[in-house]
């Protein structure tokens, strides 16, 4: 395997990786996003019990100040899930432009190659050529 090839293969290893990174992100973002969802009806469900349980109002202001409290967290953990997220794009970006870098410069290797091979086959076929037709005037 030439040099070029496993630098492919590191690239690739390294994007794969990359990708598994950002779909953990991702899923952890999802579940953050679930959860203040949930929180938000949890609010709305104290909300509709303290319209019909009088007594249930009296406990309103200490929920509302807790949901508001577990909501900030949560949000909290969003924005950061976020910026997390946003840095695996960026380096699976580069990882992406890394890789095709590599296969460029195999591909430019391997037509290298095989344009040698072509200009060798020319060279031996014009020896033979003109073996043949020194052989051939005598």
């Amino acid at each position: 395997m030439s040099w070029a090839q496993s630098l492919i293969k590191l690239s690739t290893y390294e994007v794969e990786v990359l990708q598994k990174r950002l779909a953990e992100i991702a899923e952890r973002r999802m579940g953050a996003e679930m959860k203040l969802a949930l929180l938000e009806a949890e609010g709305e469900a104290e909300a509709m019990r303290a319209r019909e349980d009088a007594e249930a109002g009296w406990y309103q202001v200490g929920f509302w100040e807790g949901l508001r409290a577990r909501k900030a967290m949560v949000q909290v953990d969003i924005d950061r899930i976020a910026l997390e997220e946003a840095g695996a794009r960026d380096a699976l970006a580069l990882a992406f432009e890394e890789q095709k870098k590599y296969e460029q410069v195999a591909e430019n290797i391997r037509l290298a190659q095989r344009k040698e091979a072509a200009r060798l086959e020319t060279a031996a076929l014009d020896e033979l050529g003109l073996r043949r037709a020194a052989g051939g005037s005598r």
